[in-house]
């Protein structure tokens, strides 16, 4: 039992570092077919493995306050941080107005309110068996991504197009995890993540877009009935990517295990520093293969430095925030809006 929540542990703190690696490489994916690759071999897998372990852990949904929990532990959050986005990008990119869209959500931000509802969602799903609750979540999914209006909003699209790796998740058994660690296995996992970056490689036209469900299928293409069956064929490279991923993880406890636990403040953290790298000239610097290498190790100390104590113990109130302080920030919040407001206008 040890052992499966260091493995665990070493899996978050191994995906949340090709999080930030991932959103480092996006400014360098148009000048390098092999940047290019890499960034579509990690997005295939880094998020779908994070969707799939949380659904792994949503086993105890049912569980009296559960959704009373999940919702101070994301809405809450969400809600800050994406007030604390719209200021931020309204000084980042010098905007004339300061605008709050709570229901769009900034960049990263959709994996917390896309999570709720994929809790909510087992209300009803984990009712079903579990084949055929699979089977009716792919087929909506589908059949969504012909619906031109679920995009961006509340994060529906992600949800819809998601949920599925959710639900295998938390189907999932440790028995069958088990099954992962046998070193013919891991061979083999390591082989199909090569040939997977070999094969974007080689095809370079396909659309990374694909891989971000975060668009019906008229923003990809020409929707028609083939776009299902693309949809289909990425969700199944996905979850070949996110065996093998796990497969591969070490079980025992490593030096970044304790970091593991500390993910969502990562998450919710590196992408003030990812947004200010994109519009700095530090970016410059990074091109050639060596420097990329480089980047991947900025990208592994970032990630130990947003885990660390320290960062963490100054986050904590915020992340944390508990409903009444929530109310307490709104009101804070509000009353700073009126005075911008009022120096603006006297200007």
């Amino acid at each position: 039992m040890t052992k499966r929540n260091f493995y665990f542990d070493n899996a978050k703190f191994i995906l949340i570092a090709f999080v930030v690696f991932g959103h480092l490489l996006n400014s360098y994916i148009q000048g390098s077919e092999e940047i290019y690759a890499l960034y579509k071999t990690i997005y295939s897998f880094h998020m779908p493995a994070f969707i799939l372990v949380s659904g792994f852990f949503a086993k105890g949904f049912y569980q009296k306050g559960y959704i009373s929990k999940i919702t101070k532990k994301l809405i809450i959050p969400y809600l800050i941080f994406q007030v604390i986005y719209s200021i931020f990008y309204f000084f980042l990119y010098d905007k004339t107005t300061l605008n709050v869209d709570l229901l769009n959500p900034h960049w990263s931000l959709w994996f917390l309110i896309s999570l709720f509802f994929w809790n909510i969602m087992l209300l009803g799903f984990a009712k079903l068996k579990p084949l055929t609750g699979i089977a009716v979540a792919f087929g909506i999914t589908l059949l969504v991504g012909y619906v031109d209006i679920v995009t961006n909003f509340l994060s529906l699209s992600r949800t819809f197009v998601f949920f599925p790796l959710f639900l295998i998740g938390y189907h999932l058994k440790k028995e069958q995890l088990v099954k992962l660690f046998n070193p013919k296995i891991r061979l083999g996992a390591a082989m199909i993540m090569v040939i997977v970056f070999i094969g974007f490689y080689l095809y370079p036209d396909i659309n990374y877009k694909w891989l971000l469900g975060s668009k019906p299928y008229s923003e990809l293409e020409a929707a028609s009935i083939i776009s299902m069956f693309k949809r289909f064929g990425f969700y199944g490279l996905s979850l070949l990517m996110v065996f093998s991923f796990l497969s591969l993880i070490p079980r025992e406890r490593h030096f970044f295990t304790k970091w593991g636990e500390q993910t969502l403040y990562v998450y919710l953290l590196h992408g003030f520093i990812i947004r200010i790298f994109r519009e700095s000239n530090i970016k410059g610097f990074f091109t050639d293969p060596e420097n990329y290498i480089m980047l991947a190790g900025i990208s592994f100390l970032l990630t130990i430095l947003l885990s660390s104590k320290f960062v963490t113990s100054l986050a904590q109130p915020i992340i944390e925030v508990q409903t009444t302080q929530f109310v307490n920030l709104i009101k804070k919040f509000s009353l700073y809006l009126k005075l911008y407001k009022k120096r603006w206008q006297d200007q």
